[in-house]
């Protein structure tokens, strides 16, 4: 055994309060209690793989790094290869490494690894370029193979064949991830796959530790969503101009142009909206002085000009990051280092990015996909001492609402997708979307020139907050007394209290709105649980229950379908049912079954 390993041994066991992952309140000092279960089992069963799924937050670095002290000290292994995502993250990594004795080389590219190093940190890109260079290393000393983030590995075909082509050999392999699903079904390699009742093979992970669990233990911190509806007018490729307000039902398309119209940073939406974020950065730092907040931007572009609106806005400069290279890596460690107020940064700084003073953010972009939206708010919910909460600014759009309503649903990776006619999968994304979301680069696409539509102009109004599954509030202005209830919540708050507090500001709300005349009730008042977003899903299984009802009507009556469809929208109002709304579509149903009713 090295010395460096017998070091990294005897540090294990004293962890500094700086290192990721502390052991929560009340807890054993030396781990947190779901990492001394992982290790326990892990020590219990010495399986050659090991899959541990852990809430972003919660800590799996401590976890892997532990427990790759204790496999160097028990001679099970030599040396350690560390496999991340990212150029920044794989620097992270040799950085938590060598704080526990343990060096990692994260600059290493070919020959012979220094004497000085117990092991290397590289990218799955890199491994994809050379995997026998590094199948080589594991053959010829005993390797622990930790791969972060593995349902990279499954990114691209190639990936994932380098990756099992380089570490097949491999002693041992820990296989980390907070984000186990995906969209696509390209197998993730050394991951176990069970048939489920249905016989659809689904990821089996040795340990789980979801984000319910986690933030009953305090690890990690409750998140509260603060969602802002608005105006949107935009131009069609055609030449028409629409109108629309978001949050409101439409087809997928006009939800995405109403999106995008939404964070034009020419119109009023997200000055609006970083204005109510800075309000609210400005709230929680009086309770955690070094608070920061991050908008995380779809594109070069739009991410400059929101740091120019930061400016504006703020009076002072926003950290600016628009790619994964060396420069980027040093603007966010020295953000993370300091007490500033923003960071502004394109999409790919959303996944492992270790900057725990993070508690305010701004989901500035149009990737809808489950495993981005969750590693988006993974930055938030680092928690560094009991009772601070996260904040995060989104649009009114139905897909992200009901991620934000899931934040303690625990999801896997599935090699089979079951599709019936008709039916959608709500966490089913195009393959091109997921390539966007997951891109190591944040290069100019020029997507922007080809985009079908001209954004006009935009507002915004405070539309709800979401909170534990639970929707609070009544749409108010910006600027009213009635957002300002929802910005001012303080920083520091258990859970409970987060959800006591909200239900006394909705209940205040409600008791004002009822004293106002009629004539001042100038936006929807009602509470944001009789206000549903309906998701493009619910628009189709309302439409299926309508055409539904039609054919039986049809049996009944004799008339043809178009007879029917045609004398419904007499009565009832309204477009074609392939652009009617939620409402009318619900008001032909009921009308149907008053015929049918009748007819009886």
């Amino acid at each position: 055994m090295t010395t460096t390993a017998a070091t990294s041994s005897s540090h294990s066991h004293h962890l500094s309060p700086a290192f990721p992952g502390r052991a929560p309140w009340g807890t054993a000092s030396k781990l947190r209690a779901w990492q001394q279960g992982a290790m326990e089992k892990y020590i219990q069963e010495q399986p050659r793989d090991f899959l541990a799924v852990a809430t972003p937050g919660a800590g799996k670095t401590t976890f892997a790094l532990t427990l790759a002290s204790w496999l160097l000290h028990h001679h099970v292994v030599q040396q350690v290869t560390v496999v991340a995502p990212t150029e920044h993250l794989k620097k992270q990594w040799a950085e938590a490494a060598g704080r526990i004795g343990i060096k990692l080389d994260p600059e290493y590219s070919a020959g012979p690894l220094g004497r000085e190093y117990d092991g290397v940190a590289v990218t799955y890109a890199g491994v994809g370029v050379r995997p026998m260079l590094h199948r080589n290393r594991v053959e010829q000393r005993k390797t622990l193979v930790i791969l972060d983030e593995i349902h990279h590995a499954g990114d691209s075909k190639s990936w994932g064949e380098a990756c099992l082509e380089a570490f097949e050999p491999a002693t041992r392999r820990l296989a980390l991830t907070g984000t186990p699903f995906r969209s696509d079904t390209n197998p993730i390699p050394f991951v176990t796959y069970e048939e489920d009742n249905a016989g659809i093979r689904r990821s089996a992970a040795d340990y789980t530790y979801g984000y319910g669990s986690a933030l009953a233990d305090g690890v990690v911190r409750p998140v509260i969503f603060l969602s802002y509806s608005g105006n949107m007018r935009w131009r069609t490729k055609a030449g028409d101009e629409i109108a629309a307000r978001l949050g409101e039902p439409m087809t997928k398309d006009a939800i995405s142009q109403a999106w995008r119209t939404a964070l034009d940073p020419r119109g009023d939406w997200m000055p609006s909206v970083l204005r109510a974020a800075d309000q609210r950065l400005t709230e929680v730092r009086k309770a955690i002085p070094d608070a920061g907040a991050l908008v995380i931007a779809s594109d070069q572009d739009s991410a400059r000009a929101y740091a120019k609106l930061i400016r504006e806005i703020t009076g002072t400069k926003a950290t600016l990051v628009l790619s994964d290279d060396a420069g980027a890596s040093k603007r966010i460690d020295d953000f993370s280092g300091s007490d500033d107020r923003w960071m502004v940064a394109v999409r790919m700084v959303s996944e492992g990015v270790d900057v725990p003073r993070l508690a305010v953010g701004v989901y500035a972009t149009t990737i809808s996909t489950p495993l981005f939206f969750a590693q988006a708010v993974g930055r938030f919910v680092r928690s560094r001492r009991r009772g601070e909460t996260a904040s995060v600014f989104l649009p009114t759009v139905p897909d992200l609402l009901t991620f934000a309503n899931e934040m303690e649903k625990e999801r896997d990776h599935a090699l089979d997708k079951p599709k019936k006619e008709g039916e959608e999968d709500p966490y089913a994304e195009s393959e091109k979307e997921m390539e966007e979301a997951n891109k190591q680069q944040d290069e100019d696409t020029g997507e922007q020139d080809m985009l079908p539509f001209e954004a006009l102009e935009s507002d915004a109004v405070f539309d709800r907050v979401l909170y534990d599954g639970a929707e609070f509030g009544m749409q108010a202005h910006p600027g009213s007394e009635e957002e300002q209830d929802y910005l001012g919540i303080p920083g520091l708050l258990e859970p409970e209290q987060v959800q006591l507090l909200l239900q006394k500001r909705q209940a205040r709300q409600i008791a004002h709105s009822r004293k106002k005349p009629d004539s001042e009730a100038d936006l929807l008042e009602l509470p944001a649980e009789r206000r549903p977003v309906v998701t493009h899903k619910e628009m189709m299984e309302l439409r299926k229950q309508l055409n539904t009802m039609v054919s039986a009507y049809v049996h009944q009556s004799g008339k043809p379908h178009g007879v029917i469809h045609t004398e419904l929208r007499r009565v009832c109002g309204g477009p074609p049912s392939a652009e009617a709304t939620a409402g009318q579509l619900r008001q032909r149903i009921a009308k149907v079954q008053e015929w049918a009713t009748r007819m009886r």
